[in-house]
């Protein structure tokens, strides 16, 4: 299946280098030097991936990834000649996917790029409620988590807490993001409550608790590991 990739950098030889790299593996690419050039197209194309640069005229990167998640579940990769941890955590609270830094590989990036269409394409089953990682099935028409053949108990916010931490597949997620979108701005607790609430739950899953795992310094992240 052809796959169609938004390519926005307003650097007319590295986004004519990307393209040409995403070509050989055959998507079909559409080309933005800036963020509201991007944003027309993404109304009127079809777009399987964004491939997001910050620094942009017009529009910057930041503001096109904000406004494109109001809307869209489109994973999006954001590239950056910063490298500070601040940018690369707005750049996950606001939604991105992948991060990355200038200078970089063209053949590794068409590679992440790959990696995650395979994630969004192979992450839920046909009817949309049944989620299969490994050995952990989760039932949202029926409520039920099972690890193997066993089901197992959660409270209601360790239910919350795994399926936003499976909706975001694939993502680093701040404790803050977390806190926040699980247990409500007007949340008083600190963010130990989400760092117990994890070990709660990976206790609960037994052998796949390998399924969430830590980002130093920065929160957590699920996904399948070979």
């Amino acid at each position: 299946m052809r796959r169609n990739v938004l390519v926005v950098e307003d650097d007319l030889m590295l986004r004519e280098l990307i393209t040409d790299y995403f070509k050989k593996e055959k998507w079909e690419v559409f080309e933005a030097e800036h963020g509201r050039s991007a944003l027309e197209i993404f109304e009127k194309v079809s777009i399987d991936l964004l491939v997001l640069d910050i620094m942009m005229p017009e529009l910057d990167g930041w503001s096109v990834c904000r406004r494109i998640r109001e809307t869209s579940d489109v994973p999006i990769i954001m590239i950056t000649a910063r490298a500070e941890e601040d940018d690369q955590l707005m750049g996950f609270e606001l939604g991105a996917d992948e991060y990355v830094t200038k200078p970089f590989s063209p053949r590794v990036l068409v590679a992440r790029a790959a990696s995650l269409m395979k994630r969004k394409e192979g992450t839920v089953g046909r009817d949309g409620d049944l989620l299969m990682y490994g050995d952990l099935r989760v039932d949202r028409k029926a409520h039920t988590v099972m690890v193997s053949d066993t089901q197992i108990n959660l409270s209601p916010k360790e239910y919350d807490l795994l399926l936003f931490l499976i909706k975001h597949y694939g993502k680093v997620l701040s404790r803050d993001y977390i806190l926040d979108a699980v247990w409500g701005y007007d949340y008083m607790g600190d963010l130990r409550t989400v760092d117990t609430h994890i070990k709660k739950l990976r206790a609960k899953l037994g052998t796949e608790d390998r399924l969430i795992a830590t980002v130093i310094r920065t929160g957590y992240r699920f996904e399948m590991v070979p």
